[in-house]
């Protein structure tokens, strides 16, 4: 985080801002996790007023390969900024843009110490759609090394997919694969 050599008037300003701003709704639903969320337009027409009334204001940029510059700042001339890096899933102009709005949203969310999201105690982050007592499993890939290592020990230990199974997650084009590989 940086910020201005003073931070008094800012802060003053997140308190008002926080007395003003209403719980952010959730608007959305996201289909993969069934959960809820607010997405970006409702945080920024939600934050819209109560910034102007707290006499604040922000602006949003992408900085470098995959980064994002967050720089709240407040009429008196002190600000706040701190940068986000989200590295995207793909690595297209969708992936990049969907990053992008992610960032944008978990940034004015934090910056602003807004309320967006269910608190699930980490668990999503640390295990997926697994949980504390299954992590989500590693997918195997084709062609990985990871892949090469599991053949050759279902190879050599003359080992039952199950076993692999037990550690990866396995599509079935390369069950089937690995099956095959191994009778050859």
């Amino acid at each position: 985080m940086n910020k201005s050599e003073s931070i008094k008037e800012i802060c003053k300003a997140l308190i008002v801002f926080s007395v003003k701003v209403d719980t952010i709704r959730k608007d959305a639903k996201n289909p993969f996790f069934k959960s809820s969320y607010a997405t970006l337009s409702n945080i920024i027409d939600s934050i819209k007023e109560p910034l102007i009334e707290s006499g604040l204001s922000y602006v949003q940029f992408p900085n470098g390969e995959n980064g994002l510059t967050t720089m709240l700042m407040h009429e008196s001339g002190e600000w706040l900024s701190s940068d986000y890096i989200m590295t995207p899933v793909k690595n297209d102009p969708q992936g990049r843009g969907s990053a992008i709005t992610y960032q944008r949203r978990y940034a004015l969310a934090s910056i602003l110490g807004l309320n967006i999201d269910d608190d699930d105690d980490g668990n999503k982050a640390t295990y997926g759609n697994g949980s504390p007592d299954k992590p989500e499993q590693e997918w195997l890939n084709k062609g990985t090394e990871s892949y090469n290592k599991a053949l050759e020990y279902m190879k050599k230990q003359d080992a039952d997919i199950n076993i692999i199974k037990k550690k990866y997650r396995l599509s079935k084009e390369v069950e089937t694969s690995l099956l095959k590989a191994k009778s050859n």
